[in-house]
C-alpha cells in the first residue's frame, strides 16, 4: 500500500459575521444602559385654609424646617401639640432625631400615612430631599437583616410661616 502524506493546512477562522454582530450589538446595549437613576415622588399639596374641605377629626402631622432646626407638630380637632423640637447639630439638620420623633408619632397613629413638610425659603434642595427621605422610611432590623420600614410615605410640601424678628426701638 502506498501512503500519501497529505499536507494539512490550518483552517482560517472567518469572524466577519461575528464582528458585524458586535458592531451592531455594542451601541444598542450602550444606549439601553441606565447611567443615572431618577426617583420621582408623588407629592400632594396641602388642603389649605378652606373651612369646608378640612375635617376637624383628621390628624395632621407637620414638620417645620428652618435653618435653626426642625419642629414636629401634631394637630387634631383644632388643637395642635408640639411633639419634638430638634435643633441643628454641627450646622446640619439632625435626621436621626427627626426619625426617632416620627417613629413615636407613628406608634400613636399607625394608620396615618401623610405628613406635611413646611420649609422656610432659605432651606437648600438637598436638605429638603434628605428630610423627605427621612420622613418616608427608617431603617430597622427584622430577623437579622436591615430593612426600610415605612413611616409616612405621602409627603406634602408647603411654606413655613415667617418668624418676624422683634424690632427693638431705642428711645433717647
Amino acid at each position: 500500500m502506498r501512503r500519501h502524506k497529505r499536507m494539512k493546512s490550518e483552517a482560517d477562522l472567518d469572524i466577519t459575521s461575528f464582528m458585524n454582530l458586535m458592531i451592531i450589538l455594542v451601541p444598542v446595549l450602550l444606549l439601553n444602559m441606565v447611567f443615572a437613576q431618577t426617583a420621582v415622588l408623588d407629592l400632594k399639596l396641602p388642603l389649605g385654609d378652606s373651612v369646608g374641605s378640612v375635617n376637624p377629626e383628621d390628624v395632621s402631622i407637620e414638620v417645620t424646617i428652618r435653618k435653626t432646626g426642625m419642629q414636629v407638630v401634631v394637630a387634631a380637632g383644632g388643637a395642635s401639640r408640639l411633639i419634638g423640637d430638634i435643633p441643628v447639630v454641627d450646622s446640619k439638620q439632625n435626621h436621626k432625631k427627626l426619625s426617632e420623633v416620627l417613629q413615636q408619632v407613628k406608634k400613636g397613629f399607625p394608620d396615618k400615612k401623610d405628613v406635611v413638610l413646611l420649609s422656610s425659603p432659605d432651606i437648600d434642595y438637598q436638605t429638603l430631599v434628605a428630610i423627605m427621605d427621612t420622613t418616608r422610611t427608617f431603617e430597622t432590623v427584622v430577623v437579622t437583616s436591615v430593612v426600610n420600614a415605612v413611616l409616612f410615605p405621602e409627603v406634602s410640601l408647603g411654606d413655613a410661616a415667617v418668624i418676624e424678628k422683634a424690632s427693638v426701638e431705642v428711645q433717647p
